[in-house]
Formats: structure tokens, sequence, C-alpha cells
């Protein structure tokens, strides 16, 4: 089997590496920096890793999570930065929390993605920007029967493309 293009790991792994370096650092743009360090990291070093997808996963959270870490450390002592991490480096369980929370909004995000394109817009309007059915009405310039009925259909097709458990998460989320 070849290596991965950098550009299917890229579109696959890039999301969900950065909310997981960013719940560690705190930084957007750090964390984006970061995840886009781990890849280059990757493609370096491509050869000496294991040519499937757990182990080059693997590897891109762990260069994320060493990076983070160390970035961490780093603002701590140059912009003395310690009230706001209240003097704490993240725990395991911490890091595995952040790991499972990338890992089902990846899922949560697919399923949405792959929603026909007005039920798409009403679920990321209704439960990602938190707008409320009449506004979202006005904005798409339909009735508000409409928007609550399509974004019924958008819950039931969520219902089949997500495992029971992360359609827990989901409604837990964002309902």
């Amino acid at each position: 089997m070849q290596v991965k293009s950098l550009k299917i790991l890229f579109d696959a792994y890039y999301d969900r590496l950065v909310y997981f370096c960013f719940k560690i650092t705190d930084n957007k743009e750090q964390a984006k920096d970061i995840t886009q360090d781990a890849f280059l990291k990757y493609w370096q070093l491509s050869d000496e890793v294991a040519n499937n997808e757990t182990a080059i996963k693997n590897f891109l959270y762990s260069t994320v999570h060493n990076a983070a870490l160390n970035a961490v450390r780093h603002d701590k002592v140059v912009n003395t930065y310690a009230q706001k991490q209240c003097g704490n480096e993240p725990t395991d369980g911490d890091i595995m929390e952040g790991m499972i929370n990338a890992e089902v909004f990846a899922e949560i995000h697919l399923a949405i993605d792959s929603l026909p394109e007005q039920y798409r817009k009403i679920s990321i309007m209704g439960y990602f920007e938190g707008k409320k059915n009449q506004e979202i009405a006005d904005e798409l310039g339909m009735s508000i029967n409409t928007v609550k009925k399509q974004k019924q259909k958008a819950l039931e097709l969520l219902r089949i493309k997500l495992r029971p458990e992360l359609f827990g998460a989901f409604l837990f989320l964002f309902k």
C-alpha cells in the first residue's frame, strides 16, 4: 500500500486535530500552526511511520499532543500566563476527553455535511449558529413551519446516519 497523500490525510484529520490541540492550548491560531506542523513532520517522516490508517492517526495525534504541551509550557514561561492555565498541565484524562470530543464532532459534522443542502443550511444555522426558527425563516425567505418541518426531517436523517450514542451526544450538545 502506498503512503496516503498528504491532501487526503489533511482533509480527513485537520479539523479534528485543530480542535484537539485547541483544547490543550486554548489558542486557535496556535492550534492551527501546530496541526500544520504535525502534517509537515508526518510528510518528512512518512517512510518511518507504518503505512496504515491507525498508525498515521496515532502519529498525528501524538505529534500534536506533544507540540501542544510544549507550547503550553513555553507560554507559561514567556507570558506568565499561569492564571489562565491555573498552573496545571492537562491531565491524561483531559487529553483523552479532547481526542474523543474531536472525533465525535468530526462524525457529527460529516453527517450534517451529507444532508441535503436545505436541511444542512437549516441545521447549521439552528444548531451551530444558535439562530431561532423565525430568524432562519426570515433569512432564507421561507415560513417558520417549513423551517420546523425541515429541521425535524434533518433530525430524522441524522438519527439514521449517526450511531445511537453519537446521535444522543448531538441531541445533548445542540438541543
